[in-house]
């Protein structure tokens, strides 16, 4: 790879982590072709872009990035694939689904909305980390319920005292 290749892949990383939130960087070496292309089947339909990256590219282009990587760039060892997603939890969802028939991938780290997460150990925490959306809904069915609570008690309460004016009357 010529140096001017090298610094377009660097320009184009650079500009890819700019834009995105959601950085995951995994190691999927060891898959053979069959679960490679599985991994990749599964990432499209989960509207995550998946690419392997040579890490002293992608270092750089953390480097010249406006976003604060932390100890990011220190899991740049070995094979690195770098996930991209709108959703905070897909990625780590999506891979710890797909280690249910395989070992691979093993997460390297995350960067999710400024958060930095370091080591496959934090698998579990970010596949339960709510989207934005879930998140919205959480919280309008939060406001919801004190009002609907108060609507059904109108509702019922003027039910009994109808009942009850009716009991008595004929009384």
């Amino acid at each position: 790879m010529t140096r001017e290749e090298k610094s377009q892949v660097i320009e184009a990383l650079t500009s890819q982590l700019t834009e995105e939130n959601i950085i995951y960087l995994a190691d999927i070496s060891g898959l053979n072709a069959l679960d490679t292309s599985n991994l990749r089947r599964a990432c499209f339909k989960a509207n995550i872009k998946l690419a392997v990256v040579k890490n002293t590219l992608l270092g750089k282009a953390m480097e010249k990035s406006d976003k604060d990587f932390g100890d990011l760039p220190s899991t740049l060892k070995g094979n690195t694939s770098i996930m991209l997603s709108e959703t905070g939890n897909a990625p780590a969802k999506l891979i710890k689904e797909f280690r249910k028939k395989s070992d691979k991938p093993v997460l390297k780290g995350a960067f999710v909305e400024e958060a930095i997460y370091i080591g496959d150990d934090q698998l579990e925490t970010l596949a339960n980390i709510k989207s934005k959306e879930e998140m919205i809904g959480e919280i309008i069915g939060l406001l919801q319920s004190p009002a609907k609570n108060v609507v059904s008690a109108l509702q019922s309460g003027g039910g009994k005292l109808s009942g009850i004016l009716k009991t008595l009357s004929e009384k």
